[in-house]
This record gives structure tokens, sequence and C-alpha cells, in this order.
């Protein structure tokens, strides 16, 4: 079994993040997840998504880090947020591939 598949990755980081700074973005990566594994809901992720853009301001900068994590995990960052951003729907659920 690989790493993917096992959830048993490592988080894309910047070092010069601070523990609080560390734990918004993993926050928001960890929903992330949850949209593929079993569903996040909408105002969770919407606010842990704004909560992350104080972190990480720059659209290049997020767009980085969602393909590293992609790399590492196969989920999409801008998909799911994508998805929450255009939904009228609770739940956010999406399909891995």
């Amino acid at each position: 079994m690989d790493n993917m598949a096992n959830g048993n990755y490592s988080y894309p980081i910047d070092p010069s993040w601070t523990t609080t700074e560390l734990e918004t973005v993993i926050g928001l990566l960890n929903n992330v997840e949850a949209a593929y594994e079993s569903g996040v809901a909408r105002s969770t992720l919407l606010k842990s998504y704004r909560e992350f853009k104080k972190i990480v301001p720059a659209k290049s900068e997020e767009k980085q880090l969602g393909r590293n994590f992609y790399a590492v995990s196969g989920y999409q960052l801008y998909d799911v947020i994508k998805a929450a951003q255009n939904s009228k729907q609770n739940i956010i659920k999406l399909a891995r591939g």
C-alpha cells in the first residue's frame, strides 16, 4: 500500500510558520481531506480557508502549496475550495480522481 492510499504522508509546510499558523494551514488541509473522504460542512471549510488566506495571502503561494499537497495526498485544494464557493449545499463532498 502506498503512502497516499493509507493517508501516511507529510503536509507541505513552511518552516517559518508559527505553531498557530501551522495549525491553521493543517486545519484547512484536514478539511480538504474530509471533503474527499466523508464530506465537510461548507461553513467550516470556508471559515478555515479565510483563516488560511491570512497566512498564505499570495495566490501563487497558495497554488504551490496546493500542488505540493496534491503530489503527496492526491487531494486537490483548488477543487474543494471552488466547490465550496460555488455550492449552496451544506456539505461539500468530492470524488477522488
